[in-house]
């Protein structure tokens, strides 16, 4: 239906650029993109290999987990995804990986701490890791409990998520977000990167500290504060905004074609 073309594209691009960038291996991962106004998401359906995607395989469901047009199941991951367009507001992208680094660190069921001005140039805290589910949330409707684990950790921390637009699931693995679903992949690279970092810094020296609150706080302000300097200055703000991600868009469509 050309109604939900511009987001089936959107998550059709996202999806490849997912492995594009290798964040997973066969049928691993998904991405859906978000259209508020109509109240629905494109997302990719259910065990279908990446180079066998096509922009109308992307299955449209709204916010109360219904398909509302697709020939496809969707990614078994939905009732996630939906529970976390519910409950974050302005996130137009939601991403989920298996990415070695950052599952690694979901498996360990750490945070990924702010060990550099990497880190802080994305972030102003720790990339948190939720707890535990429980047996009850895990045999009561699992893919909604393990949105809303992410949901209730970042209250529990009060944790804005627009300035931090990820999160690892204990034992699981990484979910990220963005304004758009080409941002929300771009965060999940960004992760990916900051949970690699981490994990090789800690092998040099297990005692390396937490960069400083000063220093964490230049560099993220510097990026995404009120006055931030960085970049050119009719970039959005923020590590959740901006359009970073088009010449993601651009090699997803490529690699997509080529295939």
């Amino acid at each position: 239906m050309k109604r939900y073309a511009r987001i089936r594209e959107d998550a059709y691009l996202a999806n490849m650029e997912i492995a594009a960038k290798g964040l997973a291996v066969y049928t691993f991962g998904n991405a859906s993109a978000f259209d508020e106004r109509e109240g629905v998401f494109a997302i990719k359906p259910s065990g279908v290999d990446y180079d066998k995607l096509t922009p109308s395989d992307m299955v449209i469901v709204d916010l109360e987990n219904r398909v509302i047009h697709g020939r496809l199941r969707p990614s078994s991951d939905t009732k996630t995804h939906s529970r976390l367009y519910r409950s974050f507001t302005g996130i137009g992208g939601v991403c989920h990986t298996h990415s070695t680094y950052a599952t690694a660190w979901a498996q360990a069921g750490k945070s990924i701490p702010t060990l550099g001005t990497t880190h802080a140039d994305h972030l102003p805290c720790p990339v948190p890791c939720t707890e535990e589910m429980t047996p009850k949330m895990i045999n009561a409707d699992y893919e909604d409990m393990t949105g809303l684990i992410v949901v209730e950790t970042f209250k529990k921390l009060k944790i804005e998520a627009a300035h931090v637009p990820m999160a690892l699931v204990a034992s699981h693995g990484p979910f990220t977000w963005g304004n758009s679903a080409a941002k929300a992949v771009y965060n999940a690279v960004i992760l990916e990167e900051l949970a690699k970092m981490a994990f090789i810094t800690l092998q040099v020296n297990p005692r390396t500290a937490p960069i400083s609150r000063a220093l964490l706080d230049k560099h993220f302000q510097r990026k995404h504060g009120a006055q931030a300097y960085y970049g050119q200055e009719d970039k959005p703000r923020g590590p959740g905004r901006g359009r970073a991600g088009a010449g993601e868009k651009r090699t997803a469509r490529r690699q997509g074609t080529s295939r």
